[in-house]
């Protein structure tokens, strides 16, 4: 395999003292949240939440509801061309590791790396790409390479000694349902990842993680108001244990209803076939300030950056590193 990329972990501890630093992609969730006159207020907020909901998922030895508390860490990855070394590493990726406290023993586990996925150079090819193929035009449609170069980086990453040394297990991402995508409920049930729900057909999002090697499975946990998407490699059920589960399900189900209340903060639950919306208005808002609107306009700034830092500059060695991946 070509040694032309080299990648190194960042990581900071994601608390309600935390700021982003100036290279961290604003449009990230976390660092969304920690901005603006309330960001302590949202960020205490938001833990309070993702404590909560873990206990009550972890319910069996822990009959107050308290025994519990998530730690989040911001893991950034950054890229290193060689060749390049007088310039400054490119910013890769950023997710988020969990790690769950046990209050009653003190006992810390490792939970689940991954969860949250931030990516320059898939804001590049959502919202330049695309926007710019499909500009005039009637009929949607994606390149035939549409996520390539953004899915061999990341299997490289996760592949690569330095992702070993940090991390015990493969990756899960956790996201929202599509909404341009019908699910329907199955008979399989988890005890933690609640109800299994299947999709009519893959949305573009889901062939894009198939292109960075994870396949993904649909889940509605228990007194949840809508599935969600987790994205991953190998067993989801078998890989990890329950609290590893739980932790990705309580801190990603709480963005989620704060970033798209319509779905996951509904005030009814999904039935046995199930069209999420975005317009959907019978919901319930969090006392969490958040801007939707500023996220997605930030998208396509920082996707013009990759664009002009990295897509650009090094297009000879991505092509070339890229084709010698795939073989």
């Amino acid at each position: 395999m070509t040694k032309e990329f080299t990648f190194a972990i960042k990581s900071i501890c994601f608390d309600e003292d935390y700021r982003p630093s100036e290279n961290t992609r604003i449009t990230t969730n976390f660092a969304n949240l920690a901005r603006g006159e309330s960001r302590q207020e949202n960020l205490r907020n938001t833990f309070r939440m993702i404590d909560n909901r873990f206990n009550a998922l972890a319910h069996w030895d822990n009959p107050t509801g308290e025994r519990y508390h998530v730690e989040l860490e911001i893991i950034s990855v950054e890229m290193k061309i060689a060749g390049e070394r007088s310039g400054p590493a490119l910013p890769l990726i950023e997710i988020l590791q969990t790690t769950v406290i046990d209050q009653q023993t003190g006992e810390r586990t490792a939970g689940i790396v991954g969860n949250n996925f931030s990516s320059y150079v898939r804001d590049y090819d959502f919202s330049v790409v695309l926007l710019e193929r499909n500009r005039n035009q009637p009929v949607f449609s994606a390149p035939e390479d549409f996520g390539d170069l953004h899915g061999r980086l990341f299997k490289s990453f996760v592949e690569s000694d330095v992702y070993r040394a940090h991390f015990g297990k493969p990756p899960v991402i956790c996201l929202s349902v599509s909404s341009s995508r019908t699910y329907r409920r199955t008979e399989n049930r988890h005890p933690v990842l609640g109800v299994e729900y299947l999709q009519d057909e893959y949305s573009l999002t889901d062939e894009y993680f198939g292109k960075m090697g994870m396949q993904v499975r649909y889940f509605m946990p228990p007194d949840s108001a809508a599935p969600l998407a987790f994205y991953f490699s190998g067993d989801l059920l078998g890989d990890y244990t329950n609290l590893e589960l739980i932790s990705t399900i309580s801190t990603m189900e709480t963005f989620q209803k704060i970033y798209r209340p319509e779905i996951y903060n509904a005030n009814s639950a999904a039935g046995k076939s199930y069209r999420p919306s975005l317009k959907h208005q019978d919901y319930s808002l969090t006392r969490i300030v958040y801007d939707r609107e500023e996220r997605s306009r930030l998208a396509v700034e920082q996707g013009r950056f990759a664009e002009e830092h990295f897509i650009k500059p090094y297009q000879a060695v991505l092509a070339q590193w890229s084709a010698h991946y795939a073989h």
